[in-house]
């Protein structure tokens, strides 16, 4: 026999499980948002390294363009040297276009020796704010990740305590309605358990047979609704409320598959006299 007070029991436990599936929702979605934080601090250090790549390189280009222009340098003045010693006009023009080669070379390289020391510099300034920004992006992961760990400890003792109000709640139910109601709850958004007015759930508000109602109404055991899952109890109508419906017009549950074997007939039927005019045709 259901008695008030394992109804008092019931929507008392359904508070607790509404509050531990939240709490246990909420754990789940904490680590979420560190994940977050975690990607972009790793998007920073993957920059951070392709910075230091592209410096490291440019740092070889601008040590092979120091070693062109000392070498440049070194030719054309190695050819005025021996401008002194020449004795012919062709042996003057050959000096004299060495030297012109050697010098548009050694500007040529100065020019881009500037260039790549821009860059470079350009690069060690970005290198260093990387550095600086993931460092404080650790700093603050750390600390964020220990005020998760200790939020999650909180609510995780917060569902330990629940769990002993749940167990102390369920000691004399029946375990495999404890379980559907908990499952009940997760699904219909916290509400398991609801009153039938008439014939009507208040949950679904569908209408229900009459005989189910009274099965209901008599309490001998948990009965749940056919339609939303919720298990039901009995509540009279208001004095003056609107019946639902007309209970004469209500039947069993299994009604409805007679109805459905009846729809079936008729199109059985007109099926049969579609194909008899085809045929008289």
């Amino acid at each position: 026999m259901v008695t008030n007070n394992d109804l008092d029991k019931l929507r008392s436990l359904q508070e607790i499980i509404y509050e531990k599936i939240s709490l246990e929702k909420n754990i789940q979605e904490i680590p979420k948002l560190l994940g977050t934080q975690e990607e972009l601090l790793n998007r920073l250090k993957k920059t951070f390294i392709e910075k230091n790549q592209d410096y490291e390189k440019i740092k070889a280009e601008e040590s092979e363009l120091k070693n062109r222009l000392i070498e440049a340098e070194s030719t054309r003045e190695k050819s005025e040297k021996n401008m002194d010693a020449i004795s012919t006009q062709r042996e003057y023009e050959a000096l004299d276009k060495e030297i012109r080669d050697a010098t548009e070379k050694e500007q040529q390289y100065r020019k881009d020796l500037i260039h790549k020391e821009r860059i470079l510099a350009e690069l060690d300034e970005q290198i260093k704010q990387q550095a600086s920004l993931i460092e404080n992006q650790e700093k603050d992961l750390e600390e964020r990740r220990k005020k998760i760990e200790a939020e999650i400890h909180e609510k995780q003792e917060q569902i330990n305590l629940l769990r002993r109000k749940e167990n102390k709640l369920t000691e004399n139910l029946d375990t495999e309605v404890v379980f559907k109601f908990e499952r009940i709850i997760k699904n219909k958004m916290g509400i398991g358990i609801v009153a039938i007015k008439g014939n009507v759930c208040m949950g679904c508000h569908m209408i229900l047979p009459v005989q189910f109602a009274n099965e209901v109404r008599l309490g001998d055991d948990f009965i749940f609704c056919p339609y939303c899952s919720r298990i039901l109890y009995f509540e009279e109508s208001a004095e003056g409320e609107e019946e639902y419906f007309n209970t004469e017009d209500t039947g069993a549950l299994s009604d409805l598959d007679d109805m459905e074997d009846d729809d079936y007939e008729d199109e059985d039927e007109e099926e049969e006299e579609k194909v008899n005019v085809e045929y008289e045709e």
